[in-house]
Formats: C-alpha cells, structure tokens, sequence
C-alpha cells in the first residue's frame, strides 16, 4: 500500500478502530477538493489497532472537539512536508450544536432555534449533561 506523505495538512492518529467513519463525516470531509486517506485497522503496538486519517490541506480544525469524539487522539499538524506539532486534544468543558439533547421535554425539544449546550461533567466517565435539563448524553 501506497499513501502519499502530506505537504500541508493533519494527520489525526491513534483514533479508536472503527471511529475514523464518523470522524470524516464530523469533519465533513466528503466537502473538500484535496487528497484524504483513511487507514483503517492499522498494527500499533499500544492499541493493537488504530485508525489514521491523513488530510492533505489546513482546514479550520476544532482539535479538542474530537477529543469528544475520541479522547485518545493526536492531531499532528505538518507543514512543508515536515511536523511542527503534535497536539493531543483534552476533552472540552463545552460543546454547542454537536448531539442533541434526547430528553422529550427539554427546552430544545420546543424552542427549535435554541443551541444544544452539553457541559462536561465526569471527565473519567466521558460524561456531558444537557445545559438546559442536565438530561445526560452517553
């Protein structure tokens, strides 16, 4: 197998084995007019299996919102060819307009144009509760 290295762009690594899917579809990458490999299943020696997305662009990139999504992830950040930084992402304390709140009698269930506010509550456990009704989101 043959990929490319990345002139200008990110490598999003150590994603969960199966997660890269719903990664490329947050980040909407279907959208964008540049090269993007998705390396499923790959050998690693402290997950036993991992998936990698390449992106051969900069696009605007919210680094701890995938942490959300995979808290194990790295964001390595290239530029001419070479990596000028490696980020891993600390889960963040707010998200707006990511999940919806479920709970059927939540103000977002009525008043359609109010944001879906999650908090983060139990960092061990992953844990966000609705803003509104503090309905949990996991």
């Amino acid at each position: 197998m043959n990929i490319d290295s990345i002139l200008n762009g990110y490598v999003i690594d150590h994603i969960q084995a199966g997660r890269s899917m719903e990664i490329y579809r947050y980040l909407g990458l279907d959208d964008l007019d540049c090269s993007v490999a998705i390396i499923k299943n790959a050998k690693s020696q402290n997950m036993g299996r991992k998936d990698i997305i390449k992106i051969d662009q900069e696009i605007p990139l919210d680094v701890d919102l995938l942490a959300y999504i995979d808290p194990g992830i790295t964001v390595n950040i290239i530029r001419d060819g070479k990596l000028v930084e490696k980020r891993k992402p600390d889960m963040p304390q707010r998200i707006v307009n990511v999940i919806k709140c479920k709970n059927p009698r939540c103000i977002t269930q009525v008043e359609q144009e109010l944001d879906h506010v999650f908090v983060l509550t139990d960092k061990e456990q992953q844990v966000y509760r609705c803003f509104y009704c503090e309905a949990q989101s996991k």
